[in-house]
């Protein structure tokens, strides 16, 4: 049974239309992996074993009689613990929110992908509020690197990537407000989406406001495609989300990338990038001309807009933080809070022009995105580093050098990235690439990173034997 939880979401729906399995059997290997290996990755803040097996019991009934409820019958997925869950405490990796609560609805993501059968394992784990890019909590403890347990998976959907890659689930939701499903899915090796803002709705809206999108963690492009189908539509509370595109993003999604025109940045003309992760990058931006992209390496031509996006940042966790009552507050984790009094500082006039500096870089990616039709870069500048710790060593010991200078400029701009695995450094670590695209034109990232595991295709921990893991 064991290596039914490697298979992707079509080879799974073939197989239980053709009655050669059940959702039954995908759900209780899915949940075999959890209880073999999440004692040693903690990847999950809930598992409801019940619930998923009565889940997916109604599917099989469903399936034997031959109709299913919807695109992702009997799939099993995964809720990263920042979205709302009817019936499962989402207590947002915090010991300030109570767990002896209501749990009345989902969050439109997790409403869409029940709607349509799939099979709810439980909810993986985060940083407090998603407040940092690892993974660890006071509620729920340090997530590990299945790669190496030494080592974090990033974040602050670590759970949710490291759920992906030891296929504890085949479907995973995380979230995305600076590099949260793209920088985890860069050092765990498995496919991250950010989809454009508005294209996945959300609700209810995140501290961080428009800078935070719903993410996608998975082991194939193609079941990234499969879940933007169910996921990516808009939701009567989601003040924000885009009109219904009726996108099949399955269709045309083996077109390749003959004749595109690819700009690739290895630096942004600013940022420090590990030379073994910029050698990997480099191999996988040659592959892209080999399968016959018009490559040129060129950046972006914008300023370090770290300052802009730490004005957002900043505030959003002063709003956060000033909802929670002084109790609350105790047992909020001092890097949070930290951050939440630099918020207090700024004003109100501080607060706008950073708007109006986030508009002039959308505006100029745009104008960017008239001449090519992707940008490429690392993921990250870095591989996994040690537990225990915020940011790699090079930045703890130089706090000017930004560790993930790649992700969030498109947090600010809303557009569609995706991290892609792209190879391992000497040590075994995975490197991602990252894969941009003007607004709204998600499909075009995800035939890319199609196109690209068409001839490298990614690989998973448990497909090495790696004896990390027991």
């Amino acid at each position: 049974m064991s290596e039914i939880a490697d298979f992707s979401a079509s080879k799974l729906l073939s197989l239980y239309s053709d009655r050669q399995l059940s959702p039954t059997e995908a759900t209780k290997a899915a949940l075999e992996r959890i209880n073999t290996y999440n004692s040693q990755v903690n990847a999950f803040a809930i598992v409801d074993e019940k619930t998923a097996l009565a889940e997916a019991e109604a599917s099989e009934v469903r399936w034997l009689n031959g109709n299913p409820l919807g695109l992702v019958d009997g799939i099993p997925f995964t809720v990263k613990d920042l979205l709302l869950t009817k019936g499962l405490p989402t207590r947002r990796g915090s010991k300030a929110i109570t767990s002896n609560q209501p749990w009345p609805e989902d969050a439109p993501a997790v409403a869409r992908l029940r709607e349509q059968g799939a099979v709810l394992l439980g909810k993986t784990t985060t940083s407090e509020f998603g407040w940092k890019g690892v993974t660890d909590s006071l509620l729920t403890g340090i997530t590990r690197n299945p790669w190496n347990t030494n080592l974090t998976p990033g974040g602050s959907s670590g759970g949710a990537a490291v759920a992906a890659a030891l296929g504890m689930g085949t479907l995973h939701l995380g979230t995305d407000g600076g590099g949260s499903s793209r920088a985890p899915a860069a050092l765990t090796g498995v496919f991250g989406l950010k989809p454009t803002f508005g294209r996945v709705a959300g609700y209810p809206s995140a501290h961080t406001g428009t800078l935070f999108h719903i993410g996608v963690l998975v082991r194939t492009v193609t079941d990234a495609a499969v879940m933007m189908n169910v996921i990516a539509h808009p939701d009567a509370r989601d003040w924000y989300a885009l009109s219904d595109d009726k996108q099949d993003y399955t269709v045309d999604l083996d077109r390749g990338v003959a004749g595109l025109r690819i700009a690739y940045s290895p630096n942004f003309g600013y940022a420090d990038v590990d030379p073994e992760v910029a050698a990997l990058v480099k191999d996988a931006v040659d592959i892209f001309a080999k399968l016959g992209a018009v490559v040129e390496e060129v950046d972006p031509g914008f300023a370090n807009p770290r300052s802009i996006f730490q004005t957002f940042w900043q505030a959003g966790a002063a709003k956060l933080v000033r909802g929670f009552s002084p109790e609350q507050q105790a047992v909020i984790e001092e890097g949070l809070l930290s951050i939440a009094k630099e918020g207090d500082r700024i004003t109100l006039a501080e607060y706008l022009s950073a708007q109006d500096a986030r508009e002039a870089l959308g505006r100029q990616m745009q104008r960017f995105h008239e001449n090519y039709d992707l940008l490429i870069t690392p993921t990250l500048p870095t591989v996994a580093f040690p537990v225990g710790q915020n940011r790699p060593q090079s930045s703890i010991d130089n706090p000017q050098r930004d560790w993930a200078p790649f992700t969030y400029p498109f947090n600010l701009t809303q557009q569609p990235a995706a991290s892609v695995p792209c190879g391992f450094t000497t040590n075994g670590l995975p490197v991602g690439i990252q894969i941009v695209a003007a607004k709204y034109k998600d499909l075009l990232v995800l035939q890319a990173a199609k196109a690209y595991e068409s001839v490298s295709p990614f690989i998973m921990p448990l497909e090495l034997n790696r004896n990390v893991l027991k």
